[in-house]
């Protein structure tokens, strides 16, 4: 299929926002290696001349790459109710080539995309729980992008093509995250269907340095495990965590013995009596050993009533 050498993309001038600059740095992401020119204006004649027209123009027909959400209606929501702003639009399109993959794709969305389109159509997807504060965000780090009132010297278009650079490394970082978590959170269901006793999962694997938080998100969606085990690459020792309850709490479904916590070392060793025990956590939520048998020792103790 012909191919146009430079492929035209054009969005508004003026004042620019996070979705549009997002939805330009997905595009160029999609057509990696292709050169694409970025027109600002609001001239309609580029609505027609364009290959792909951003944030203006009034129209959403992805089939003839335009991506607007301005018009009467918008361009449609989410099944959540999250309205697409242009970014989302682009995403829609281009998500899963960009990812490799339907799921990571859909992963980016729900972890970036949705928060920026929720901005961009003024809907309010969290509340300052402090008067007064609030979370710094993404759109605040595109907000250094733009000139102030002071400095008359910055191109404002030049300023732009800055932020698309900056929301590219962005995204290329987080579908990279994002494809590795994927393929972890696999790797771990794996761990699990394999173990016989799935009361304590044993990832016994030290090329497979998950954290936590990855290891206990997935398997707190099964019902038999308590514990698991896994390396520290990072330490180089054995870690055995309690399961949560619920993702991100201290709360868990056995936390280690009461006795144990807070204890390390030489203490920790004469009271758990495990050799190479290294290390219990005042909440009881996660024990080190020095060895992978260390820390499956004190998980078999701590199941036992």
């Amino acid at each position: 299929m012909f191919m146009k050498e430079k492929i035209i993309a054009v969005t508004h001038n003026a004042k620019f926002h996070t979705d549009d600059v997002f939805a330009i740095a997905a595009l160029e992401l999609a057509f990696n290696g292709k050169e694409i020119s970025v027109i600002r204006t609001r001239d309609e004649e580029w609505f027609e001349k364009g290959d792909y027209i951003i944030d203006i123009g009034g129209v959403y027909d992805p089939e003839n790459n335009k991506f607007d959400h301005h018009q009467i209606g918008g361009a449609g929501e989410r099944g959540n109710g999250i309205p697409y702003a242009s970014f989302g639009l682009v995403w829609k399109k281009f998500g899963s080539g960009i990812c490799g993959s339907d799921e990571v794709a859909f992963r980016i969305d729900e972890k970036l995309v949705q928060g920026i389109d929720a901005g961009d159509n003024g809907v309010d997807i969290s509340k300052p729980l402090f008067k007064g504060i609030r979370a710094y965000t993404v759109g605040d780090i595109m907000d250094l992008y733009k000139p102030t009132w002071k400095e008359k010297d910055k191109d404002v278009d030049e300023e732009f093509l800055k932020a698309v650079e900056w929301a590219k490394t962005i995204l290329e970082r987080e579908v990279e995250i994002m494809r590795h978590k994927f393929e972890a959170e696999k790797t771990v269901a794996e761990y699990y269907k394999r173990a016989k006793d799935k009361k304590i999962i044993i990832l016994n694997d030290k090329n497979h340095g998950f954290g936590r938080e990855l290891i206990v998100g997935k398997l707190l969606q099964y019902p038999e495990p308590f514990y698991a085990v896994f390396h520290r690459r990072d330490r180089n020792n054995w870690q055995t965590v309690a399961i949560n309850k619920i993702l991100n709490t201290y709360e868990t479904r056995k936390p280690f013995p009461e006795p144990w916590r807070g204890l390390r070392d030489k203490e920790l060793v004469e009271t758990a009596g495990v050799p190479d025990a290294v290390f219990c956590h005042h909440t009881g939520f996660m024990c080190i050993a020095g060895s992978m048998e260390g820390a499956v020792e004190l998980a078999n103790l701590a199941l036992k009533p």
